[in-house]
């Protein structure tokens, strides 16, 4: 297995990694194609890409509203102490926490941003009560219920967050 942090990546790699988060499921001779390789040294690359970490997995993208009328929450939580002890507690706590979709340790005037989704309001309540009982350490918590969601990316911007690799 080849480290993350030894592995060069060159335009091909960010062009691979592109195509894969916008297309999942594409196929590997597809996926030669639209980077400019034959398919056996783009399977190679993909295979070291998942190898060092870069890839961590392939997942489908769910239309929720076919399923139901869920409710996301942002929840900013403080915590009355801040002992690394602490810290671990809360976040081994919200790792088996099955509505969290996302949680951010943050700077500023809270410790955590948590992104829940559940089937409603009242669901969502009973979910930062039980919390709430837990006593994991939580001072005191903020809830934002989303209203409208009109901007979604599901894709990193690559671009953004590499340095412009060299060939």
């Amino acid at each position: 297995m080849v480290p993350a942090k030894t592995l060069k990546l060159d335009r091909i790699d960010v062009n691979i990694l592109a195509q894969l988060q916008r297309h999942g499921r594409m196929g590997n001779n597809d996926l030669a194609e639209a980077v400019g390789l034959s398919p056996s040294p783009c399977l190679h690359r993909v295979r070291r890409l998942e190898a060092a970490g870069y890839i961590t997995g392939y997942s489908a993208h769910l239309n929720l509203a076919k399923l139901g009328d869920p409710q996301v929450v942002f929840t900013q939580v403080t915590l009355s102490n801040h002992t690394r002890e602490d810290f671990l507690r809360f976040e081994s706590a919200m790792a088996t926490q099955e509505e969290l979709l996302e949680a951010h340790l943050v700077s500023g005037g809270f410790d955590y941003l948590l992104k829940f989704i559940t089937r409603g309001i009242s669901e969502y309540q009973a979910l930062m009560d039980n919390l709430l009982a837990r006593e994991l350490g939580i001072a005191k918590y903020f809830s934002f219920i989303v209203l409208k969601s009109p901007v979604i990316k599901r894709e990193y911007p690559i671009s953004v967050v590499l340095e412009t690799p060299k060939d």
